[in-house]
């Protein structure tokens, strides 16, 4: 399974992290802008090859760093059709870099759109009895609160093509308590949705003993993640919200199982623009993320 491919290149890198790669331009060093704008203009396109100039870059810092990118989708969608090139652009360059690939999409439906939404992120569709590939990440995130009909067209997408989904289930934004802490007969909404992620994940474990239906499980809430972990003993966890969120190394402890898997914890902004936090000039924006990436794995390291 495609869980098992994570595992591997976490135990390669001795790494339970991923970069985020969610740009707005006001992340792009400066001189990156003014040369996209000299040539495009300050338009859309301007703006796109600029984040692509800034990813390539952080791509080729980080690549025998982490194990993954995350990129989120949003950022690049409000850039209209040439971000969501830029998106593919990005994709493609950081699997040949060797990087595995989480989309950060949040995606669900009604089961029909449900499968069309799969079909464009995880499977293949049908073109005259011709088969091609839309978007070839190796995991997305996805929103499962639609229930079993909605979630379900993704698993079967797991299956067929070798991918695996991240399901929210404990988000790291402050009012996520507002829905997901509510109870229910004797338990938060989370914990329901923990049980669910099992019975989803029950036929898709893989050689690592980890299945294809993970887990978001945000870093700012530990001691709902002991319970989490406690729950989903076989899904992977996605951890937001270390650093420019708040969470640290011991707030996503209890996201890992004892043999320190079972969860890799994400750094957007933090790796990004750590080149603004260090005061370092737009020029060595690349080596400031590298720097920041390998210092939190040392941390991240430390405390498993």
């Amino acid at each position: 399974m495609s869980v098992d491919l994570l595992v591997k290149k976490i135990k390669e890198k001795q790494n339970p992290s991923v970069a985020g790669l969610d740009p707005v331009i006001d992340y792009v060093p400066q001189h990156i802008r003014e040369k996209a704008y000299a040539q495009y203009g300050k338009t859309l396109k301007g703006a796109c090859e600029a984040i692509w100039e800034f990813n390539k870059g952080l791509i080729d810092a980080l690549y025998d760093v982490v194990p993954a990118v995350k990129p989120q989708s949003a950022f690049y969608e409000m850039y209209g059709l040439h971000g969501e090139e830029v998106l593919h652009r990005t994709i493609e360059y950081a699997k040949e870099k060797g990087l595995y690939i989480i989309l950060d999409v949040k995606r669900n439906d009604i089961g029909s759109t449900a499968a069309a939404y799969s079909k464009a992120y995880l499977g293949k569709v049908d073109i005259d009895g011709v088969e091609a590939e839309p978007c070839p990440v190796d995991c997305v995130t996805v929103n499962p609160y639609l229930g079993t009909d909605g979630v379900k067209p993704f698993v079967d997408d797991c299956k067929a093509y070798d991918k695996a989904i991240f399901a929210l289930v404990k988000t790291s934004n402050p009012s996520s308590g507002e829905l997901q802490d509510m109870l229910s007969d004797g338990k938060a909404i989370y914990e329901h949705v923990a049980e669910l992620v099992n019975k989803w994940n029950a036929d898709t474990i893989g050689e690592s003993g980890y299945g294809a239906v993970g887990a978001v499980v945000g870093a700012t809430y530990p001691e709902q993640a002991k319970i989490l972990r406690s729950i989903m003993k076989q899904s992977y966890f996605l951890v937001p919200g270390y650093g420019a969120q708040g969470g640290n190394a011991k707030d996503v402890k209890n996201s890992f199982n004892d043999d320190g898997l079972g969860a890799i914890v994400n750094s957007s902004r933090g790796i990004m623009c750590a080149y603004k936090k260090q005061n370092m000039p737009g020029e060595a924006f690349a080596d400031a993320a590298r720097a920041e990436a390998i210092r939190m794995k040392e941390e991240l390291n430390s405390i498993l």
